[in-house]
């Protein structure tokens, strides 16, 4: 399956400010690995952009998978979800 990772000219595209809740959708799917292979790095950075944007639902959802998570996992993911805010 081909992986999507949207950038910041996709999420432009969108309206400028994406709803949150296309990023909790994004991370339901690399967590589950439905519609794209199980990446629960890329699932914890969409769940984390999505909280970030006001989906309260999101930040629970991303804490439920953090514990499954390692530490090392986790940092991955928080570095990326900023990397990816800062380029948005």
């Amino acid at each position: 399956m081909a992986r999507y990772e949207m950038t910041a000219d996709a999420v432009a595209a969108m309206g400028g400010d994406a709803d949150a809740d296309i990023f909790r959708i994004l991370g339901l799917m690399y967590a589950t690995g439905r519609g794209c292979e199980q990446d629960l790095v890329a699932a914890h950075k969409w769940l984390n952009i999505a909280a970030i944007k006001g989906c309260d639902r999101s930040a629970a959802l991303r804490a439920d998978l953090a514990e499954t998570m390692s530490k090392i996992q986790i940092a991955k993911a928080l570095r990326a979800a900023r990397e990816w805010m800062i380029a948005a």
